[in-house]
């Protein structure tokens, strides 16, 4: 069996005014694997602590069969990471980071390196320092992406892009897991992007994993149902705690709801008294809002979405 690419056991940072954790995350090898949540939910600080960007106060963390303390340099050699924050600029050129980074990286692809600097519209005598916000990502996401990494990690890697730019690093990510060995992590808030190009799909709220599983699978068993309470039966408060049913709003005696439906098939909701008037199907995004509205709630039904 191929061991995870990323295993995560018992992450936990406490901070000020946030705690992270703790926190269980497998990403399995060769997938694309998209963390999602809201802003100052953890997303950041997890990959930041698994690049020792920062120290946990718990847990394991392990990348490519490697601890990311223990075996941090044969980690870095194999899983590499890009983030928007991640300055270049003490190196003046572009030509001349490259020279520097890639001189770690015996599987550096300078082939693919020139295909990205072309098609990113980079030049060897550009000035970092001078560079814009998208073109300073776009050369990050280089550096990350020609080492030819077991594991690719990005932090918000479309920030900044232009609609060109992104449709180039979704072919290029395409590409890398052509090599079904190979695996991406990937943060972001653009959903949509996230829904077409990721096949696992883990939200993070609060600093807590409350969903995690199969990208279509997550897709496909949640529903948005309308409905009414049998005569008798009190209407479910968001503050109940059901696994798997995130109440949305209630427009007269009619209310919507968020559903996961393998944790709440038909049968027991009619149980409970729902007369259900209708069921719709959801987008990525759509059932990401309905979940992070209510943490809290939603954190009851880790156990079972996780599954």
């Amino acid at each position: 069996m191929i061991p995870p690419a990323i295993e995560i056991r018992g992450l936990t940072k406490r901070f000020s005014s946030f705690a992270l954790g703790p926190l269980d995350l497998t990403v399995p090898a060769g997938a694309v694997y998209g963390l999602i949540g809201p802003n100052g939910s953890g997303k950041s600080t997890t990959m930041d602590l698994l690049f020792g960007m920062g120290r946990r106060d718990a847990g394991t963390m392990r990348a490519a069969g490697f601890d990311h303390e223990r075996e941090e340099l044969a980690m870095k050699r194999v899983v590499t990471y890009s983030s928007p924050d991640t300055s270049f600029a003490v190196w003046g050129k572009v030509g001349k980071v490259i020279r520097f980074v890639r001189g770690f990286y015996p599987a550096w692809d300078q082939e693919l390196c020139l295909r990205l600097l072309e098609s990113f519209r980079l030049r060897p005598e550009d000035k970092i320092g001078q560079l814009s916000f998208g073109a300073r990502t776009k050369l990050s996401l280089l550096l990350a992406i020609c080492p030819r990494p077991q594991v690719l990690v990005l932090d918000e890697p479309t920030t900044g892009l232009d609609p060109e730019a992104r449709q180039i690093l979704m072919r290029e990510l395409l590409r890398v897991v052509e090599d079904e060995t190979r695996t991406v992590l990937i943060s972001s808030h653009q959903l949509s992007d996230v829904e077409r190009f990721a096949d696992h799909v883990g939200i993070l709220s609060e600093g807590r994993l409350i969903c995690e599983g199969a990208t279509a699978e997550l897709v496909a068993r949640h529903r948005m149902i309308e409905y009414s309470m049998a005569v008798g039966h009190p209407y479910p408060a968001p503050g109940d705690g059901v696994p798997g049913f995130h109440i949305r709003r209630k427009e007269g005696d009619r209310c919507l709801a968020v559903v996961d439906m393998e944790a709440n098939p038909v049968a027991a909701l009619e149980a409970r008294g729902l007369l259900l008037h209708s069921r719709t199907e959801l987008s990525l995004e759509e059932i990401f809002l309905a979940l992070t509205a209510n943490p809290s709630a939603a954190s009851a039904s880790q156990g079972k979405e996780a599954a």
